[in-house]
């Protein structure tokens, strides 16, 4: 903000809230953080004080009547920053472009500058009580794969499925999850629980992505369903762990994601037909998909305290239907930690 002759940014995402207050509101509540240059943070909080924020100043708008929870919250909190912003409003103020309510956009006579880059780039590097969340929603990711590996078998049915490896995370965690993950459908490459059962002899893809007080965890494990793997599923899943070693020695701050991505594709298209059709990962947080993105449309590099999923993949009909594994890494300053440590097999 001062480089960029910024005395003032306010933000009304609630993760951007949440990442420089440390308060975190449920989706259907509204919030906003008014930042200046020398670091004096206000929080706007829906309807009662948070019990806990880091904040100099706590202002409580009426983002329910008699319980209900308003529709015009926006335009709550845009009058409680506004009643703010009369006593000295600066000439430049920050802003999300995507999101910022044209509430304030049409109140305010001054030059709206768009930091929600910056903001997403500092949101890179995952300090220490990030990282214990995201520790926390991994360590719960395991507990689930733990029960898939206690009941996937001919016969069950996705939805089973799904439910219980909610409520071992939920037992986990101790309270329920911010979100519940991304693929629990048998012999397809992904997609919500369906009422189907499991059949012998295919692949179950799980890729669970638990969220805990906000951040995400995302993880791939696949099964093998009521038998061994076959050859030809094996041979897969053994050319798909071919590319962590390939991340655990090469990814350090510095490193090309984009190239990552490219060397880990060569590895994968040696079995075509089998084929590899997506991104190699992708960063995780208090979004399901941040930077760094290890995917050819992005030309970025690691830097030290990204968190990355990494998540390789063979998809063909004869697999039944693919494998796909997901390791959670924290980008250090000499290379990598594995945050995901437990089984890949099939």
């Amino acid at each position: 903000m001062r480089a960029g002759d910024i005395p003032l940014a306010i933000v009304t995402q609630n993760e951007h809230v949440q990442w420089l207050s440390g308060a975190r509101f449920r989706d259907a509540l509204s919030a906003a953080a008014m930042l200046t240059a020398e670091g004096r943070l206000t929080l706007f909080a829906p309807s009662k004080e948070p019990p806990f924020a880091v904040a100099d100043e706590v202002v409580v708008f009426e983002a329910k009547s008699l319980s209900t929870i308003r529709n015009d919250q926006a335009a709550q909190y845009s009058a409680a920053v506004l009643e703010h912003l009369r006593a000295d409003s600066p000439s430049r103020i920050g802003c999300e472009y995507s999101s910022f309510p044209q509430h304030l956009a049409a109140s305010v006579d001054v030059e709206l500058i768009d930091v929600e880059p910056q903001l997403f780039k500092l949101r890179r590097r995952k300090e220490r009580d990030e990282l214990h969340l995201l520790r926390r929603a991994i360590e719960a990711t395991g507990a689930m794969y733990g029960r898939a590996r206690e009941i996937v078998a001919p016969g069950v049915s996705e939805l089973t499925v799904f439910n219980e490896l909610q409520a071992v995370a939920v037992e986990v965690l101790g309270e329920p999850l911010t979100a519940t993950g991304n693929d629990y459908a048998c012999a397809a490459r992904g997609g919500p629980p369906r009422d189907r059962r499991a059949e012998a002899g295919e692949l179950y893809i799980l890729d669970l992505g638990p969220a805990y007080r906000g951040y995400f965890a995302d993880n791939c494990r696949t099964l093998a369903v009521g038998q061994e793997p076959t050859t030809l599923q094996q041979q897969a899943w053994e050319q798909c762990t071919r590319v962590f070693p390939l991340v655990e020695s090469s990814v350090r701050p510095g490193a090309s994601c984009r190239e990552l991505f490219e060397r880990a594709k060569a590895i994968l298209d040696e079995s075509l037909p089998w084929k590899f059709n997506h991104h190699l990962g992708h960063g995780i947080g208090l979004a399901p998909h941040e930077a760094p993105h290890p995917n050819p449309f992005w030309d970025e590099q690691f830097a030290e305290g990204d968190v990355v999923a990494i998540e390789p993949g063979l998809y063909h009909e004869e697999l039944r239907a693919g494998i796909r594994l997901e390791n959670d890494y924290l980008v250090t300053a000499d290379g990598v930690e594995l945050l995901s440590d437990f089984p890949l097999e099939l």
